[in-house]
């Protein structure tokens, strides 16, 4: 069986606010920036994406596991569920598909409770504190896992 030339991209709750939600810490970039970036970083390598944001866990949950159908990787910032679902993390680690974590800010250098991600053991691939840009370096790495080579 061939490889899905597909990733599916996942955004957690609050991500549709990007461009107006705090953007002293998030910048200006929006989530459909976010879905541009992805999409042609992925193009560049000859992969599509599906991509989906939810404010609701179980949205995304559902999400990932139908993922084993047709994607070949998952590119994920679950934004605050990354510091509290253990549901979540179990749901990526239960797919094995490789999985890319992204945050735009960098949640090591914030407040304490969101030093700790759950998702951090989990993922092959971690891009932390590059902005939106962040997420075309996550596809790429993360193309590099499913491929098993640095060309994608």
């Amino acid at each position: 069986m061939t490889t899905p030339r597909r990733l599916l991209l996942l955004n957690g709750p609050n991500l549709n606010l990007l461009g107006t939600r705090q953007p002293e810490i998030y910048g200006s970039d929006t989530l459909a920036d976010v879905e541009r970036v992805t999409a042609a970083a992925a193009a560049a390598h000859g992969f599509e994406v599906r991509a989906l944001q939810s404010n609701h866990e179980g949205v995304l949950i559902d999400e990932i596991h139908a993922a084993r159908r047709d994607c070949s990787g998952i590119v994920i910032n679950a934004g605050g569920l990354t510091h509290t679902s253990v549901a979540l993390r179990d749901a990526l680690a239960s797919v094995d598909l490789p999985v890319a974590e992204v945050h735009i800010s960098n949640i090591k250098e914030r407040e304490s409770f969101r030093h700790f991600s759950y998702i951090e053991d989990v993922a092959a691939v971690h891009v932390i504190g590059e902005g939106v840009p962040g997420y075309a370096r996550a596809v790429d790495l993360l193309v590099e896992v499913i491929t098993g080579r640095a060309d994608g």
